[in-house]
C-alpha cells in the first residue's frame, strides 16, 4: 500500500482492459501532456501491445513498469515506470508517471515516486533518478519537488507533445553517494 486505498505493483497483461478504460476516461485531461496517441492506444488491444513492448524492455533490464490500483477493486488509477536504466558508472534511470484525474492532489503520485526511488536505490543500487516535465506543468513539478527532486536544466524542443516540439524542465534526485559495485 502506498497511500490509503491504492497499492503499487508490477503491471500484468491482465491490466490491459482497465488501463484502456482509465486512459480513455482521462484522454482530454492528459492531452496537453501526452504525445500523439492513435485510437488503438485507448483499446484493450492497444494496451496489450504497449505492455508487450514494456515487458520486452523489462526483460532486457531497462524498464520497471508499475501500475497503481485501487486496493478494493483492483482497477488501475495510474502508472509509474522506471526506465532507461543504466548500470556501470552511471547507475541512473528515468521516471515517468500519470494518475487518473480523480486521484490528483491526494499525494498518490508523490508516494509512488518515493517508492520507485526506494526501489531504484535499495534494489537496483542506482545513484540517481531523473524526470522531465513540460515547462508549464507545475502540478508535476510540485510532485517532483515533494519527492526530493531538484531542477538541473532545460531541454529545448525535447519531446513532441500535443502537436509540437516542447521544451522540458529536467529534474533529478540523487539517491546516495556510494561508489558503484565492482
Amino acid at each position: 500500500m502506498i497511500i490509503d486505498g491504492v497499492e503499487m505493483r508490477g503491471v500484468t497483461f491482465g491490466d490491459a482492459a482497465g488501463l484502456a478504460d482509465v486512459l480513455l476516461r482521462n484522454r482530454a485531461y492528459m492531452a496537453p501532456y501526452e504525445p500523439y496517441r492513435s485510437e488503438e492506444f485507448y483499446t484493450e488491444a492497444g494496451q496489450r501491445a504497449r505492455l508487450e513492448e514494456q515487458f520486452a524492455e523489462r526483460d532486457g533490464g531497462r524498464l520497471l513498469p508499475f501500475v497503481l490500483v485501487e486496493a478494493a477493486t483492483g482497477e488501475p488509477v495510474g502508472t509509474i515506470n522506471l526506465g532507461s536504466i543504466a548500470l556501470g558508472p552511471l547507475r541512473s534511470g528515468g521516471v515517468g508517471y500519470w494518475v487518473d484525474q480523480r486521484w490528483t492532489g491526494k499525494g498518490l503520485a508523490t508516494a509512488a515516486l518515493e517508492e520507485v526511488c526506494r526501489i531504484a536505490r535499495d534494489e537496483l543500487g542506482l545513484h540517481r533518478v531523473e524526470a522531465g516535465t513540460l515547462v508549464d506543468n507545475t502540478a508535476s513539478q510540485r510532485v517532483l519537488a515533494k519527492a526530493g527532486f531538484s531542477e538541473y536544466g532545460l531541454a529545448p524542443r525535447f519531446l513532441h507533445i500535443d502537436g509540437a516540439w516542447r521544451d522540458h524542465r529536467l529534474f533529478q534526485r540523487l539517491l546516495h553517494d556510494d561508489p558503484p559495485p565492482r
